[in-house]
């Protein structure tokens, strides 16, 4: 696994890019997107790079 981006915060543990050590996505870049037509709230937002840890 790379190591993490300290520019990422993440602390989603069963997502696949996520450095478990230390708190920090792997990846370089994400992509936010949103599940709602009018999002007001932070719960609104997803991490559309989220990829399901094996």
């Amino acid at each position: 696994m790379n190591a993490g981006n300290q520019t990422i915060k993440c602390t989603v543990q069963q997502c696949q890019y996520n450095d478990c050590d230390k708190d920090y996505c792997t990846l370089n870049s994400i992509t936010v997107g949103t599940h709602e037509m009018n999002p007001t709230e932070d719960q609104c937002t997803d991490c559309k790079s989220f990829q399901k840890r094996s």
